[in-house]
């Protein structure tokens, strides 16, 4: 059993990151996804399966049930590549702190996990999902691969080898960066701004998925010394900071279904902009600070309550939502600089999340709705999301002992 150090605040965040951390090793980091419907065997032996309107209700039919129908809709559990690199990014926090031998061998083996899930026949390293996605403006067959498994993976290989000390880890990150070049198209280009479709074969506009590209050219150009990769970093980066509305918010993307606003999506494009900008020199960076400034506080007034409540839009109270939560956490965190209270909104968050969304068994709930609770435990949305925030605020609490 890894081993843990207290943490300066309530022990309860420590306590609820040892029991989810073992909660999901029983289960061998496996189990359902919100969007794994089109994995049910019934599903798939019925002519449904080819139309599109079909293929989204069902998956949105079993996303939202309060009872999970996974088990008579013959949906078997599996690892997802995702999940498995945030769960390395907890095991790699973990081992942060605790300098352990045990805490290096569970990183290091969740890392290799990682490896043996990459995609073939790409130009460089490439992760997708473990079943087939029906979004609603294009369609990914399992094993398509996506830009943000891949920017995970990539971000979970370049902290270890920032930890390890392997160049093996930053190799393989690297190829990232040739699949997000070569494989990605381009959906909108000019000389100074960019945007990168989700996955091969499609165009679309998704401002946090072409900034999940952006991020990682960025962070692996800094490591590798390839200021180049930056260039196209900043450009992405342009792109959606000219779709800023004046507010300091953000939709999900650039077509005319995609004008939603919400809590995670928001800090998915908050946590990428600061990390080009760590990443990229000043003077490429320095346009996105006022961004960034003003993206926050809209995202800080809108999607939270006084108690640490994590709104999943902006104009809504319900749902109250894991994920939201997880994401929150850990880009509070990462907003210290521009906040003095941004620590202590995290461990807010943390703690009315193990108050309000934990079942006694460990796990978190999906969400808490108006009318009823979603207990579902789903491995690669809540719980490595969780375990992720908890770990880092684990960490960033030792750090300031």
């Amino acid at each position: 059993m890894p081993q843990f150090v207290s943490s300066m605040s309530d022990p309860i965040i420590h306590d609820a990151f040892a029991e989810l951390f073992a909660w999901c090793r029983k289960r061998n980091f496996a189990g359902h996804d919100p969007f794994d419907a089109l994995s049910s065997r019934l599903f798939q032996a019925s002519p449904l399966k080819h139309t599109r309107s079909a293929r989204f209700v069902w998956t949105q039919l079993l996303k939202r049930s309060p009872i999970n129908l996974r088990g008579v809709a013959l949906v078997p559990g599996s690892r997802n590549s995702k999940g498995i690199a945030l769960f390395a990014l907890a095991a790699l926090a973990n081992y942060r702190i605790t300098k352990t031998n045990e805490a290096a061998r569970e990183a290091r083996q969740l890392l290799g996990d990682l490896l043996s899930m990459r995609l073939q026949g790409w130009s460089g390293s490439a992760w997708g999902y473990n079943f087939d996605w029906q979004s609603r403006v294009f369609f990914a067959p399992q094993g398509t691969p996506t830009i943000v498994p891949t920017a995970f993976a990539a971000r979970a290989l370049t902290e270890g080898a920032e930890a390890f000390g392997d160049e093996a880890y930053l190799t393989i990150a690297r190829g990232a960066c040739d699949f997000i070049l070569n494989d990605l198209p381009r959906s909108f280009e000019t000389a100074d701004q960019i945007c990168f479709s989700y996955a091969p074969h499609t165009v679309n506009r998704v401002f946090n998925a072409s900034l999940l590209a952006a991020e990682t050219l960025a962070g692996v150009g800094a490591l590798t010394g390839e200021p180049e990769l930056c260039q196209f970093a900043v450009r992405a980066g342009r792109y959606v900071v000219s779709q800023q509305h004046a507010n300091g918010s953000w939709v999900y993307g650039a077509a005319e279904n995609q004008s939603w606003t919400d809590n995670f999506h928001t800090a998915y494009l908050l946590r990428s902009l600061t990390r080009i900008i760590d990443n990229c020199e000043h003077a490429q960076t320095a346009e996105f600070r006022e961004a960034v400034r003003r993206g926050y506080m809209f995202w800080r007034t809108a999607f939270f309550l006084a108690d640490g409540w994590p709104k999943y839009y902006h104009d809504e109270l319900y749902p109250a939502d894991a994920h939201a939560a997880a994401t929150a956490i850990i880009t509070f965190l990462e907003m210290r600089g521009l906040d003095p209270e941004a620590m202590s909104w995290a461990q807010k968050i943390a703690y009315w999340s193990v108050h309000n969304l934990r079942d006694p068994r460990g796990y978190f709930y999906y969400q808490r709705r108006r009318y009823y609770t979603v207990r579902t435990p789903f491995m690669r949305w809540t719980e490595a999301w969780m375990l992720y925030a908890l770990a880092r605020l684990l960490e960033e609490e030792a750090c300031a002992v």
